[in-house]
């Protein structure tokens, strides 16, 4: 035997050895990403912070500023949790029976709720809500600290504070009171690193052999597949990143013309390839949402209310630590703090940019930036509250097919990212440069972005639900599959019936809602559908607590309306407004009803 094979290791120690090794190469992979880490951690605290509200027990609380759509978005991950049970369908009848509801059209987040979906399943839909919009917001400055210290460089502390821009910012954080759809934005800097990399791949210079073909190739293929399931995220900010990322296209290129002509036609190449390998899987779905069943081709919003008022941009957000309450006349709602940047930070930015000078890539965030920001102020320039008779650069887009579904002041949530690239590539200059400067710049932007610092956003306790959902009593009403009517029933004033079924899984359909459909003039796009004669009287007795008139005609008619909802059961519980005014106008529709735990319900 000789000594090689007398020292060799036995197949036991071989063992013992590679756990070692394999924990020595994480350790020094930790080591080496070790501040990446405490960043990735400090973007998850302050997101935890910002909803600790809805925490440790988000099944008892709810967004105090925007309760309806997050019991619509509990819904929707209610629903797209089904994915794993077989049950995936881009319309369904578990809404607005029987007519149904297109997930397309709605901001479903299909993505997203197939993604979280044993989540959903294990915990139930309102803490995937709560989670998502904490990850949302920690994901999207995470991804964007990411793209700015691997594709541009940047030194940490620029990144970091850039990025904290991005996802914290004040349209992102008003965007979380309700809107999973919007504030989802981690794929944004992935879209924008593959553009990138398809640019650099095209531009031939400093290789014999030309473009890179095989990276070219690889970067439309992953492009195309980031599109599509964006567009399953949420096609609201695909379009404002497509929007964006045009014209700074068209602006870099313009600052740049030996590039452009370097590199235009086999960047223009992979984009068609891009677009070519993503639309055939998107075809049927597009199809679906502006042709099929329940789908709407318009946006069903009025542009002119939904505009940026021009003072907002100066104004700090009223969920900012400095913003004030009088902000809030400002906008539309809590919701839509999207261009509430204030006076500190545009300064700053504004001197940043100037600062950094006429490089290709501070030309093309300058351009980017000044066409959102006017396209924000919507079809007519909106002054403190007064319409000034100024028309808007977005009179050039409205009415265009998919663009007039997008909010106009919504385009105003690309200001972010540009702005915050601009600030990182201006600290990052100046942690390199020696004296004042790089102290000075650093703290400014420190201090501007300080300036938005954001609240925690209010929530409050939501109300229980009834014994007759929490303990499965409504079995014994409702067929498998069936239909349950809730009275009164839900609407997009007031929801909170869809509670029921969120919280039994979607087990069964319930008529009406709140949703997008198609029942507005000639098929336009409404917020809801109209209610039956029966549900509107129920609504009636509800609201105002008086006894209605019930003879022969009401009660043929509430004969006709169940059967066209194809009602299982109709159910009132003891904590619905006037509940026992209600059972007796019930008993007067259906007579006499079965008592199941704390409800009244009567079976068809």
């Amino acid at each position: 035997m000789t000594s090689a094979a007398r020292t060799a290791p036995g197949p036991d120690q071989v063992r013992a050895v590679r756990p070692a090794a394999v924990t020595r190469r994480m350790a020094a992979a930790v080591r080496r990403r070790r501040a990446d880490l405490l960043v990735g951690l400090a973007f998850v605290v302050l997101a935890g912070w910002l909803t600790h509200g809805l925490w440790p027990a988000p099944g008892t609380r709810v967004l105090a500023l925007n309760p309806a759509d997050q019991t619509l978005y509990e819904w929707f991950l209610a629903l797209d949790a089904r994915a794993l049970r077989g049950e995936l369908s881009l319309v369904s009848d578990r809404l607005n029976a029987p007519d149904g509801v297109n997930l397309m059209a709605n901001t479903s987040v299909v993505a997203l709720g197939v993604l979280l979906a044993p989540v959903t399943l294990a915990f139930g839909a309102p803490v995937t809500f709560a989670l998502l919009v904490a990850l949302n917001m920690a994901g999207t400055a995470l991804a964007w600290y990411l793209l700015f210290t691997r594709v541009l460089r940047a030194r940490r502390l620029a990144a970091g504070l850039g990025a904290s821009l991005c996802g914290f910012g004040p349209g992102v954080v008003s965007q979380s009171n309700g809107h999973l759809h919007m504030t989802a934005q981690w794929l944004v800097p992935v879209l924008v690193w593959l553009v990138v990399r398809l640019l650099r791949a095209a531009d031939p210079s400093g290789r014999p052999d030309g473009p890179d073909r095989r990276r070219m190739v690889s970067s439309a293929a992953g492009l195309a597949a980031v599109v599509i399931v964006q567009v399953f995220v949420g096609e609201e900010v695909l379009f404002l990143t497509a929007l964006t990322l045009a014209v700074m296209t068209l602006a870099y290129g313009m600052a740049d013309r030996d590039l452009l002509r370097r590199a235009g036609p086999g960047f223009a190449r992979g984009l068609i390839g891009a677009a070519g390998l993503a639309l055939p899987v998107l075809a049927y779905p597009l199809w679906v949402q502006f042709a099929g069943p329940q789908g709407v081709a318009d946006g069903m919003f009025p542009p002119a209310y939904f505009s940026a008022d021009l003072a907002g941009w100066t104004r700090l957000s009223a969920l900012t630590l400095f913003g004030s309450p009088e902000a809030v006349r400002l906008t539309t709602g809590p919701a839509e703090f999207t261009t509430f940047l204030g006076w500190p930070l545009l300064l700053v930015a504004v001197g940043c940019a100037a600062w950094l000078g006429r490089r290709p890539l501070v030309v093309a965030l300058v351009a980017g930036a000044l066409v959102t920001a006017t396209l924000a102020l919507g079809p007519e320039v909106v002054v403190g509250g007064e319409r000034t008779g100024l028309p808007g650069p977005y009179r050039l887009l409205a009415g265009l097919p998919v663009v007039d579904g997008a909010l106009p002041m919504r385009f105003a949530l690309a200001v972010l990212p540009l702005v915050g690239t601009v600030l990182t590539l201006a600290v990052h200059r100046a942690l390199g440069e020696s004296g004042r400067v790089r102290r000075a710049v650093p703290i400014a932007v420190g201090a501007a972005v300080l300036s938005v610092l954001p609240t925690p956003l209010p929530t409050m306790d939501r109300p229980p639900l009834p014994e007759f959902v929490t303990g499965g009593h409504w079995r014994q009403c409702v067929r498998p599959g069936g239909v349950l009517v809730p009275v009164p029933t839900a609407t997009p004033q007031d929801p909170w019936p869809m509670r029921w079924a969120t919280a039994t899984g979607v087990d069964f359909g319930m008529p009406e809602g709140f949703f997008i459909g198609p029942y507005g003039r000639g098929g336009s796009a409404t917020m809801g559908t109209w209610q039956r004669p029966t549900s509107a009287l129920l609504a009636d007795v509800a609201r105002r607590g008086v006894a209605p008139a019930v003879g022969d005609r009401q009660r043929r008619q509430a004969a006709r309306d169940v059967e066209f909802w194809r009602a299982s059961c109709v159910a009132v519980t003891d904590d619905a407004p006037h509940a026992e005014m209600l059972r007796r106008t019930l008993e007067q529709l259906f007579g006499p009803g079965t008592r199941l735990a704390d409800a009244w319900t009567w079976r068809f």
